[in-house]
């Protein structure tokens, strides 16, 4: 004989899925009828409707009319009712912890930002305690009072290598070593709130792919272009993170020294901001230049920026032919501030990787991501994907936690599918 308890236990967890799958769909796809959704998840109308007027009494769905374009023609009877996410039910929160910067945004139901922030920062004369302290007060200040008590988590990202908890091993940059980032975050992140924590790459990668109707396919590799070199790889839309969360740090990569021959350094100390704009100044015997200086010389033909912006394409060149090897991508994705100057130079880079590349490996695309906000928007999609799966504790009814995840706990982005 069947066990009651645990026969009510496997029927509240087949409505909890059924639940998040038409959430999923209402975001994937947009206002859907019962019909619609009952074919899309191959469910009865019955079955349905009976979900539908859950979502509807947890107040994450509501009643739409049929649009007159998408309505069938005239005919006798009620109009169509379609139904929609209710972008305001709950929000999420997207830190990103840079160098020069932090970053936040704030994101609804449907994936959207409404509302975003970014301040000076001195990352590398920071401590870490401190940083994560400032980060996550101007997080708090960026979403509205009325909004933080519908806020369903908040997601962190940094240039850092982390492991599958989110400890950072290492951050060359900012100069971390050793840095429990989770421990850090539950002392100044309201104690109801699960966090999130990922490093500017993968979580770079999360926001480029976010929101799409399909996952991208093939393999993509996404480079996050700022003081230092991050990257993300994802195939299908799935992101891989490698067998220790080290997956994609080509900013490590040792590359050429053009200026000196025989010698080899990390990609990111070449072709990285920081790099570029010291050289670009001291070509020109001043102090300091800015991006936006050194891209408007680019265009105007400035022969002491024309060779720096060519090493930078050679170098770029190089490193991508050495990840074609390894990864095989059908598309690179170039994102962050420095990504701005890919344009002005892309017949260069592909120039060199024609140069350089065997016949027979094929040269994958290469796009830009040009959104000052993809590193902490993929932050708080970590939330937000969360929120739609039966781990999320902010899915209806609020399920129980994974194993080893805490209420309200501090966790690593999981290796769970799909983003997107």
């Amino acid at each position: 004989m069947l066990d009651p308890g645990l026969t009510s236990v496997s029927s509240r967890r087949i409505r909890q899925s059924n639940e998040i799958a038409v959430l999923r769909a209402l975001h994937r796809i947009g206002p859907l009828s019962r019909a619609d959704l009952a074919r899309t998840l191959r469910l009865n109308r019955s079955s349905s409707g009976h979900i539908v007027a859950s979502l509807l009494g947890l107040g994450l769905v509501r009643e739409t009319a049929v649009a007159t374009a998408q309505a069938e023609p005239a005919r006798v009877g009620r109009p169509g009712i379609l139904f929609e996410l209710v972008p305001d039910a709950v929000f999420f929160l997207g830190i990103e912890i840079g160098v020069e910067h932090i970053r936040a945004v704030v994101i609804d139901l449907e994936g959207r930002i409404v509302a975003h922030r970014a301040e000076p920062f001195d990352g590398i004369a920071t401590p870490p305690a401190r940083a994560t302290e400032v980060a996550v007060a101007l997080a708090l200040d960026t979403i509205a009072p009325e909004r933080l008590g519908r806020c369903e988590g908040v997601g962190v990202t940094a240039p850092a290598q982390m492991d599958h908890d989110g400890l950072v091993r290492v951050a060359p940059i900012l100069g971390w070593r050793a840095v429990d980032l989770p421990a850090l975050l539950r002392q100044v992140v309201p104690e109801a709130l699960p966090v999130m924590v990922e490093n500017d790459g993968n979580a770079f990668a999360i926001g480029a792919i976010y929101g799409h109707s399909a996952p991208p396919v093939g393999v993509t590799l996404f480079l996050v272009l700022e003081t230092g070199v991050g990257a993300g790889i994802a195939i299908d839309g799935a992101l891989v993170r490698g067998g220790h969360g080290l997956a994609g740090e080509i900013g490590h990569m040792l590359v050429p020294d053009w200026a000196e021959a025989g010698r080899m350094r990390p990609l990111e100390t070449v072709i990285g901001l920081e790099a570029v704009l010291a050289a670009y100044a001291a070509g020109r015997g001043v102090e300091r230049s800015t991006l936006a200086e050194f891209l408007a010389r680019v265009r105007d033909r400035e022969p002491a920026a024309v060779m720096i912006a060519e090493s930078w394409s050679r170098t770029l060149a190089f490193a991508l032919v050495q990840a074609a090897r390894l990864i095989d991508p059908d598309h690179v994705v170039l994102g962050g501030s420095l990504a701005a100057l890919y344009p002005l130079v892309s017949a260069r880079v592909i120039a060199h990787v024609r140069a350089i590349q065997e016949a027979t490996f094929p040269i994958p695309a290469i796009v830009t991501h040009q959104s000052e906000w993809a590193s902490a928007f993929g932050a708080a999609c970590m939330l937000h994907q969360r929120f739609l799966s039966l781990e999320g504790q902010g899915a209806p009814d609020r399920p129980s936690a994974p194993d080893g995840v805490a209420d309200g706990a501090v966790d690593n982005a999981g290796d769970d599918g799909p983003v997107g």
